[in-house]
């Protein structure tokens, strides 16, 4: 049977798709652990052990509590890719939860299996979510500072400061008896720059004895909190 025109085009359209296919270079694909995987080009490739995957996600998030003093949790992988390098650099998206927020991480990771080398890169929030207003954070809407601004005891970031702020009172502690958060009694924020500053007033407990604290509590927007100083008082 003679090849028509149509016929040769048809042909030649699919062995180019299998071509590209056989090359590895489509786009994403899903895992059965539900990890986005992608494909970027040339010196790239999908990661196939999602046990690996999961592993260094765990090593990244540890690194980075390790390295910036932090308190997050490690959940999930949500996408991941590998280039190869001298080695290989894997890009990773991860979920972890911050002062009891999900919040999502992008990670890099280069590793040398030959050399036993394992190393984090990078390790950054993947998106900046804020539910401050211009008032909460002290500030004009034409960018004029205030002082401090008080706020709302139940606002969800000023829980979040108060908590972490306990739970640094309990690593500066050395009683049997874990402090507990009671109370917030007074909250106030002040911005500077990039950062949101939280003078707290709380009420905490150990045992059967409550006391108080004062404490300032700093976080830079998208990022972590760290205590800037507290002081235990009768206010």
């Amino acid at each position: 049977m003679k090849m028509t025109k149509f016929h040769a085009i048809f042909i030649a359209i699919f062995l180019t798709l299998f071509c590209l296919h056989d090359l590895g270079l489509c786009t994403q694909r899903h895992d059965n652990n539900n990890i986005r995987i992608n494909k970027m080009g040339a010196g790239e490739e999908s990661p196939n052990d999602f046990a690996e995957i999961e592993s260094l996600a765990r090593f990244a998030v540890q690194q980075h509590n390790n390295k910036e003093n932090a308190l997050l949790e490690y959940v999930k992988v949500l996408k991941a890719k590998e280039q190869v390098v001298a080695g290989k650099v894997y890009s990773l998206t991860l979920e972890a939860v911050d002062a009891g927020k999900k919040r999502i991480y992008e990670a890099k990771i280069w590793v040398k299996p030959w050399m036993n080398f394992k190393q984090l890169q990078e390790f950054k929030p993947a998106r900046v979510i804020s539910s401050f207003t211009s008032s909460d954070l002290g500030v004009r809407q034409e960018g004029h500072k205030l002082g401090w601004h008080e706020v709302p005891n139940h606002d969800p970031n000023v829980k979040d400061a108060a908590n972490f702020a306990v739970k640094s009172i309990i690593r500066r502690s050395n009683s049997l008896s874990p402090y507990k958060l009671q109370d917030i009694i007074q909250a106030k924020t002040r911005a500077i720059g990039d950062h949101v500053r939280f003078d707290l007033l709380l009420k905490v407990s150990r045992g059967v004895k409550e006391e108080r604290f004062r404490v300032e509590v700093n976080k830079k927007r998208g990022g972590r909190f760290y205590v800037n100083w507290m002081e235990q008082g009768h206010y």
